[in-house]
């Protein structure tokens, strides 16, 4: 089986995010698990970069005015297809994403280097929205979404 960072993601939150816990330290002991668990020594380092990126403080994104369009890019286009971007539009619509939460979703799609089905696009939502401050009512909302408790078109 093809394992990849999204799955490492995956496992790490499984085992160790949850609304007590912060993103898993950066240590020898869990990266040892990872390994033994059969990950790979490239997706392990890369998933904690990924998730470290999540934890920086002074990242320059600024609040959009409401009236505001966002445009999505031709890199975006690739990774996200028309349904992921209508999702992430629809979480902003409803105010379980700001507009800084959907950049930082965006960041992190990215970042994966691969296109992303709507199921991975919400766990990426779901583990951002888990290190973001102030943010458990739009977690608690898209825990729902993600566990199918609502349906994805919340009005």
């Amino acid at each position: 089986m093809k394992e990849n960072i999204f799955d490492v993601l995956m496992y790490l939150f499984e085992n160790y995010m949850d609304e007590d816990n912060e993103i898993p330290p950066n240590n020898d002991v869990v990266k040892t698990e990872l390994l033994e668990a059969g990950f790979g020594h490239k997706d392990v380092r890369r998933a904690f970069d990924w998730l470290e990126s999540l934890a920086i403080e002074d990242i320059d994104i600024a609040e959009q005015a409401s009236s505001s369009f966002r445009i999505f890019s031709p890199i975006e286009k690739e990774r996200l297809d028309v349904e992921c971007q209508d999702l992430l539009m629809t979480l902003e619509r409803t105010g379980i994403l700001n507009s800084i939460n959907r950049e930082l979703v965006l960041d992190r799609a990215i970042a994966l280097e691969e296109a992303l089905s709507l199921d991975k696009l919400k766990w990426i939502i779901l583990i951002v929205l888990l290190n973001q401050p102030d943010e458990e009512l739009a977690l608690a909302r898209m825990e729902d979404i993600v566990y199918d408790l609502l349906p994805t078109y919340v009005h």
